[in-house]
């Protein structure tokens, strides 16, 4: 015990030091800092920057002193517990992805060859990659002008025999019209699996993104609003499906029902991988997690710093801005301006970049990719998906950016328009 002690003292003092020389700890209180200097006006501008809370490496070395760093030690239960309570979730399991998480869903849908999956083509390639691993086939929809998320009206008439799940993408933390989606799931008998990678922290009608679905997933990669470097999680809304979840991210086992002593030994029962994270980046992901309330202020006060400083603009119908239906509560992930056709997106990616400012794209729609031509299920033709992602630009939003940034940005952005 006294050389456990010892121990922690000295990571203690380590990480104390290194937090001060980083700049994140302040040196007389120990504390994190939660002021950050001011960029010089010449400094680049990131799309994003990692935010480190203040407790990570302390965490970290909590977590090394306790052993069992290979996974599901004390920093992961706490995650998986604290998403638990606080989105109303039946049961939440840490992944080292939201792919993870992703493919994790898609096994649990138990797919045969050919059976469709329906799912917006405006969507990161993990959404698809999932269910084809399985032998599904991905059947796009459109999207909605207003949020980007999957139209309800696609989803409807894509349906066949062979559907067997629909995968609403809830875009830029704004959650789909899971009422509609839901009605049309259960008149139709099939599964519904809430891609929430960007939605951690919003809500739909006062229930949390990921709580809604029989499945979700969310993702707490680095451009993320938590984080902890590469990261995931499957939230599992149906009792039923908990067990054999259990076994599919254990590689298979029945480990999960031996460490709780329901059996005497585990062993190969099912298909399935590794899916556990380390602990270490669940121990890095608790002190993110710790502040959620806090980040989600800072960034919904950057989000309408935006919203504010570029609304004559939008008002003239010179761009468009994010929509968050009354309905649903933001997490503002991301905030992105659309311009009147791709030529000016360009034009004004290259003119913040001209002035230090690092502004991208964001999909390229999958229905248009090698691989998803190859597969042919599209509902009909996909003009908005096909058409907005042509004109769309994401302005650096993250929890540490300044004000004086965030003019900077808005100056930038308003010279370009007034220059078309």
């Amino acid at each position: 015990m006294r050389e456990a002690f010892v121990c922690r003292e000295r990571w203690g003092a380590a990480l104390r030091r290194v937090g001060q020389e980083a700049g994140w700890l302040d040196a007389g209180t120990g504390t994190c800092c939660r002021t950050r200097t001011p960029e010089p006006a010449s400094e680049r501008i990131p799309f994003n920057k990692p935010f480190i809370a203040g407790k990570e490496l302390y965490y970290i070395a909590q977590a090394v002193t306790l052993g069992n760093i290979g996974g599901d030690g004390h920093y992961t239960q706490e995650c998986c517990r604290l998403l638990e309570e606080r989105f109303g979730i039946e049961k939440v399991l840490l992944t080292p992805s939201c792919t993870a998480a992703l493919e994790m869903t898609a096994m649990l849908c138990a797919l045969e060859p050919d059976d469709e999956v329906i799912m917006p083509s405006y969507t990161f390639v993990s959404t698809a990659n999932a269910f084809v691993r399985e032998g599904a086939r991905p059947v796009f929809v459109d999207i909605r002008s207003d949020t980007l998320n999957i139209d309800p009206d696609g989803i409807e008439a894509a349906i066949t025999p062979r559907t067997r799940a629909i995968v609403p993408v809830h875009y830029a933390g704004v959650g789909c019209d899971m009422d509609r989606i839901m009605d049309i799931a259960d008149r139709h008998g099939l599964l519904v699996i809430e891609d929430a990678a960007q939605g951690v922290n919003a809500s739909y009608r006062g229930r949390a993104l990921g709580s809604i679905g029989q499945l979700g997933t969310f993702s707490f990669h680095e451009t993320k609003n938590y984080i902890s470097g590469e990261g995931g999680a499957i939230c599992i809304n149906d009792p039923a499906l908990i067990d054999r979840a259990e076994v599919i991210r254990d590689k298979g086992t029945n480990r999960s029902r031996f460490l709780r002593g329901q059996v005497d030994k585990y062993t190969w029962v099912d298909v399935g991988s590794s899916y556990v994270p380390s602990e270490i980046c669940s121990a890095f992901l608790y002190a993110q997690l710790e502040m959620m309330d806090e980040i989600s202020e800072a960034r919904r006060r950057a989000f309408e710093r935006y919203a504010d400083g570029l609304r004559s603009y939008a008002d003239d119908g010179r761009i468009s801005m994010p929509h968050v239906p009354a309905e649903c509560g933001s997490n503002f992930h991301l905030f992105y301006v659309i311009l009147p056709g791709a030529k000016e997106r360009d034009g004004l990616i290259r003119h913040l970049g001209n002035h230090g400012i690092t502004a991208v794209f964001h999909y390229v729609p999958l229905h248009t990719s090698p691989k998803g031509r190859s597969f042919g299920c599209v509902a009909g033709s996909l003009p908005r998906t096909e058409d907005l992602s042509r004109r769309l630009v994401r302005l650096p939003l993250f929890r540490d950016v300044s004000e004086e940034s965030q003019d900077r940005v808005i100056a930038a952005v308003g010279e370009f328009l007034e220059s078309m």
